[in-house]
């Protein structure tokens, strides 16, 4: 293998891995679109739909977000009818966020549409392979997690 080989070119994980999640969510994309919801909003929606109420921050943790991501996000989708967001009675300092039903039923719509990738996803790479990349996947975030992070070790 040369430096010019693509498998050598390909070594590079964190690119790697952003050139899956994009060839994933090429898929999801126009779903979404179609339904006035962006990725940032359906990962929020999703996270309400798992537990809801979550504090902003909690929110950047399960959805990947950036806080300062977030309170964009969150603005926007308040202003949509998206979310409710709400003082908290024991602490007027911390805001909790709420699903509403406008957001439940855009899952609703989406839901069969979402499953129908997946199962295209399964058909594409097969079950067992599938099982195997989630595998892998909670694999790594279990190990790296686990592990202190070096800025100076980084690539």
């Amino acid at each position: 293998m040369t430096a010019r080989d693509p498998t050598v070119l390909r070594r590079n994980l964190p690119l790697l891995l952003l050139q899956a999640r994009e060839a994933v969510m090429a898929r999801f994309r126009g779903i979404l679109n179609r339904h006035g919801v962006t990725e940032q909003q359906w990962r929020v929606i999703r996270a309400l739909l798992e537990e809801s109420p979550l504090e902003p921050r909690q929110i950047c943790e399960r959805c990947q977000l950036l806080s300062a991501s977030a309170a964009g996000v969150l603005a926007r989708m308040e202003e949509l009818g998206l979310v409710r967001r709400e003082r908290m009675a024991s602490d007027q300092r911390r805001v909790q966020v709420s699903i509403t039903p406008t957001s439940r039923a855009i899952a609703r719509r989406i839901a069969p549409l979402a499953a129908a990738e997946y199962a295209s996803i399964e058909q594409a790479l097969g079950p067992q392979r599938l099982a195997q990349v989630y595998a892998l996947l909670d694999d790594l975030l279990v190990r790296l997690d686990s592990k202190p992070q070096d800025d100076a070790s980084a690539p």
